[in-house]
């Protein structure tokens, strides 16, 4: 049951019209900017006009300015719109969105009784124009039908997914309905609100001046259970987050619309079970001989009088153990924070390196969420090649920063999927087996969007992000292709070898454009900020005034792309003005003038690699 459900579609327009400021400054809008687009309810173009934004300024204004277009130009898909925000995977992640949906399930939002003027009058005009972008994506879904095996539209949902559309003429000719938004309730029902529907996974709950969701599951099996800001906590972390840890009995202090949550477990509305004391506790408790409590047996966190008496007799020796341990839960909390936001994470297995995608993880044989230079592994199989042993322990061989990678799915970071699940990942038909050999996205800008896939390495690339650029008649073709990077790897050897730098640079291009294609495609992957990839002019107004001949990596692709440089010196000199002119205009600035000349160093020896430039024995 979804409070919106409850509300008629002017009434959430209106709801969106007053909150529409408070949810453009919500932090780290990613996640629901990805929402918006995988539903279709924002176009790609605005989508990554919004992503690539660096300020929090600037992506604030644009967030703004985004939901402001989803008002005028999508208001018969706002009902769509609260039910992608309001879904528990991303309304947990906001703090914004939890508290309007609070207000909606407690009745505290009053709705007014008509819309504002001016945004009636843009809505009645929307619904007198077809929607824009219907044949575009018609279009674009032909060539994916054709060449489903080299392209694939990275985001896209099912076709049985819910389809926003507008509202038929039956429904909006119905008088509104006058709703009592206080409860949801049948007539019989009981008031209490851990009663409804609505809460039956989770409930709002309170302690001090602190607010989460408990869910009811972790707590009947004893996990940690209380979710604010995206960090899980037990009844007791919780306690003590709050600054309520004197009162020692979370079952008095923790409360759900003003009952505590002993009562509810009194009363039979909540499963619990007893949650571990730590394992330095118990030590203390061993080394003064005192007698203690198994792990998974007695009572601990309900059972307050026995916890006090035991925690009277310790406090004298327990005192400096337990600042300690509150430095290290403190750290630990610090860094699990970090953690939480994470969407890539390094992780080793013996001496090899990877990455793992955190949206990709499933479970240890399900879901190719490692990625090495060569491929796209699940955690077991990526144990098994590594080590060449049959029999593995996923959870311990794989370590992120030297921790084992069962921490992190012990601390909810990452997440299991349910042996039910039937999502892509979990129940992938062959299309989804294939996209999961290659990157989600380009290899290049690093966003995502229509894919060109390599056949021969897990690359993908946006076609005019590839150089040379991957034309529709390449698209067409059945048989299989190789992007420039596994092109130049398998050709380097036949590459003539030059005595000096001047002798390479002297060489007409079209007999080197392999290499410089390469070189130029592996420094916008070395440039992993895209700090030199656009035009500094548009962000830097005051730069002409230092820099007589302004140059990005974009200008020198669309340069090579057109075949307009005569030899290779002639590329290489506009690839070092790049940093050049950084270092010119960045005289005062240490920090982007370190950027550039890292970069260029990076080139400079890459350049000697590609060429095969044999180490010049000049006067030593």
């Amino acid at each position: 049951m979804n409070p919106i459900d409850f509300l008629e579609p002017e009434e959430l327009l209106r709801f969106f019209h007053r909150h529409k400021t408070e949810m453009s400054l919500m932090e780290n809008p990613q996640t629901l900017l990805n929402q918006l687009r995988d539903h279709n309810l924002i176009p790609e173009d605005r989508y990554k006009k919004v992503s690539r934004m660096r300020s929090k300024a600037n992506m604030k204004n644009g967030m703004y300015d985004l939901l402001d277009w989803l008002e005028r130009e999508r208001s018969d898909h706002i009902g769509l719109f609260w039910k992608c925000v309001f879904k528990d995977s991303i309304r947990n992640q906001y703090v914004t969105l939890q508290k309007l949906h609070i207000s909606l399930l407690d009745g505290s939002f009053q709705f007014e009784p008509n819309l504002p003027e001016k945004l009636e009058k843009e809505e009645t005009e929307k619904r007198k124009r077809k929607e824009p972008s219907e044949e575009e994506n018609g279009k674009g879904n032909s060539v994916k039908k054709k060449k489903k095996k080299k392209t694939r539209g990275v985001g896209e949902e099912d076709d049985d997914e819910e389809q926003a559309g507008p509202s038929g003429q039956a429904t909006q000719k119905k008088k509104s309905k006058k709703l009592c938004f206080s409860s949801p309730l049948k007539r019989g029902e009981k008031g209490n609100i851990w009663t409804w529907g609505i809460f039956k996974n989770q409930i709002p709950v309170t302690c001090g001046d602190k607010e989460g969701f408990l869910n009811r599951q972790r707590l009947a099996k004893g996990e940690k259970c209380i979710v604010v800001e995206k960090q899980w906590y037990t009844p007791g972390e919780f306690e003590k987050f709050a600054g309520k840890a004197s009162c020692r009995n979370w079952k008095l202090s923790i409360r759900c619309k003003g009952t505590t949550l002993g009562k509810l477990i009194q009363e039979g509305h909540l499963k619990v079970k007893s949650y571990k004391r730590s394992t330095k506790a118990k030590k203390s408790l061993l080394s003064d001989r005192v007698p203690t409590v198994s792990a998974g047996e007695g009572d601990d966190d309900f059972d307050e009088e026995e916890q006090d008496s035991s925690s009277d007799r310790q406090s004298s020796t327990n005192t400096t153990e337990e600042e300690d341990d509150a430095g290290e839960q403190t750290e630990e909390q610090s860094d699990d924070r970090e953690d939480v936001h994470k969407t890539v994470f390094k992780v080793t297995c013996g001496d090899v390196a990877a990455t793992l995608h955190k949206k990709r993880f499933v479970s240890g044989i399900l879901g190719k969420c490692i990625r090495t230079e060569k491929s796209w592994m699940t955690p077991v199989d990526f144990v098994k090649e590594v080590l060449c042993e049959t029999d593995v322990s996923w959870k311990k061989d794989i370590t992120c920063e030297g921790k084992p990678l069962g921490d992190l799915i012990e601390k909810n970071i990452l997440s299991c999927h349910s042996l039910f699940c039937d999502c892509r990942l979990c129940a992938p038909d062959s299309e989804d087996l294939d996209n999961q050999k290659n990157d989600d996205e380009c290899w290049i800008c690093r966003s995502e969007g229509k894919l060109v896939e390599c056949d021969y390495c897990p690359r993908s690339f946006h076609q005019t992000c590839h150089l040379p650029h991957v034309e529709d008649a390449i698209l067409e073709d059945e048989s299989l292709w190789a992007c420039t990077f596994c092109v130049f790897t398998k050709y380097k050897e036949s590459f003539s070898s030059m005595e000096t730098t001047a002798a390479a640079l002297s060489c007409n291009i079209s007999e080197h454009m392999q290499q410089c294609q390469y070189l130029l495609l592996y420094l916008y992957n070395t440039d992993q900020q895209q700090i030199f990839a656009t035009n500094p002019t548009l962000y830097l107004s005051d730069q002409t005034t230092v820099v007589t001949t302004p140059m990005w990596f974009g200008r020198v692709a669309e340069k090579l792309q057109e075949k307009q440089y005569q030899t290779v010196g002639d590329f290489v000199s506009d690839v070092h003005l790049i940093f050049t002119n950084c270092a010119s205009y960045n005289r005062d600035n240490p920090e982007f003038t370190a950027m550039g000349v890292t970069v260029k160093e990076f080139f400079d020896r890459e350049f000697e690699n590609a060429f095969k430039i044999q180490e010049e024995t000049a006067d030593s």
